[in-house]
């Protein structure tokens, strides 16, 4: 008899967010709704809900329906979406929270990327060519910032194992380096703060990579993901701090080599490399103990887990790592 167990993120069915809750918040963003985001060429422009297949269904993404993977449930509310899509951290555009105004100059079509490094065969490929080869589903995720403020977001991509096979990585490549468009000051004013290091890279091992977790973004709450939150493609992986997803993704290096990311280079004695989530070990400037879920009260703090509650899934990657400063 096969007996299916549960993860330590997975709810039963009754406490989940129910369906239609969860479709009726269009209502609460019809001003992000009528924007242009909903009229990106080759991303996500037609999205709607049909009651026999309870999926949601996109007409530009080569025919695909895109189903909610229940293996990905939440122990929390979904967050509104106007506060998922205003509440952004992205340095390119500026070091505020509301950068998702500038962020709206961004050009995302058309957008290619790159694979090189120690893969069998360097190549560039559209970002059209590439919702060819993957599947998407939705997935609901937490996620939570280094700053203690966390969201819970229903995330539309593919999981990242897919494009490390696309990749086709030599069996010695260790790690996948990414990195972050930054070819365009007048988009992207944050670019002329000389002082950063651009442009923005992060970097998973390839066994991260391949975790069922890792999951490439195109869209979210059933849209195209706007440029604020990493249009047209970014990086959730939410056992790990905020900073580790990058957006606006335009190459994947392979290499042997483990690289300095941004915020490690920037910052090393408070940003690290692997950045997973603990609350037991505090930022050199606040506590890790607690977040807040955006669009709450500030005064409603929740406590922080282990890995942000993925750990059932994750821990094993960091057996044997125990002289490595694991959490930062």
């Amino acid at each position: 008899m096969l007996i299916k167990v549960k993860r330590g993120w997975e709810l039963s069915e009754n406490l989940a967010t129910p369906e239609k809750l969860f479709m009726n918040r269009r209502q609460i963003s019809k001003a992000i709704a009528a924007s242009s985001l909903l009229s990106m060429p080759g991303l996500l422009t037609t999205t709607y809900k049909t009651a026999a297949s309870e999926k949601i269904v996109d007409s530009s993404l080569v025919d695909k329906s895109v189903a909610r993977n229940k293996n990905f449930t939440l122990d929390r509310p979904i967050t509104p979406e106007k506060y998922a899509t205003t509440y952004n951290n992205y340095y390119e555009f500026g070091s505020h929270k509301s950068v998702w105004k500038q962020a709206q100059k961004l050009t995302t079509n058309p957008w290619k990327i790159s694979v090189n490094g120690m893969v069998e065969e360097e190549f560039q490929m559209d970002i059209e060519d590439l919702l060819k080869k993957v599947d998407l589903e939705e997935r609901l995720y937490r996620h939570r910032c280094v700053e203690a403020w966390s969201m819970a977001v229903p995330w539309i991509g593919f999981p990242m194992k897919q494009l490390v096979k696309i990749a086709k990585p030599k069996a010695n490549a260790k790690y996948v380096v990414m990195r972050t468009i930054s070819e365009s000051k007048s988009e992207m004013p944050g670019l002329k703060q000389f002082w950063y290091p651009w442009p923005y890279t992060e970097a998973l091992t390839i066994d991260e990579a391949i975790n069922e977790l890792a999951f490439i973004v195109t869209g979210m709450y059933g849209k195209p993901i706007p440029p604020q939150n990493g249009a047209p493609l970014r990086l959730a992986v939410p056992w790990k701090y905020g900073f580790k997803s990058i957006k606006s993704i335009i190459s994947f290096s392979f290499t042997k080599h483990r690289p300095k990311t941004f915020w490690e280079a920037l910052a090393e004695k408070e940003y690290g490399f692997w950045a997973n989530v603990n609350p037991k070990v505090d930022h050199p400037r606040w506590s890790q103990a607690s977040e807040w879920m955006i669009g709450g009260s500030k005064n409603d703090l929740i406590p922080t887990q282990l890995f942000n509650g993925y750990g059932e899934s994750v821990a094993y990657l960091y057996k044997n790592l125990e002289k490595e400063d694991l959490y930062r």
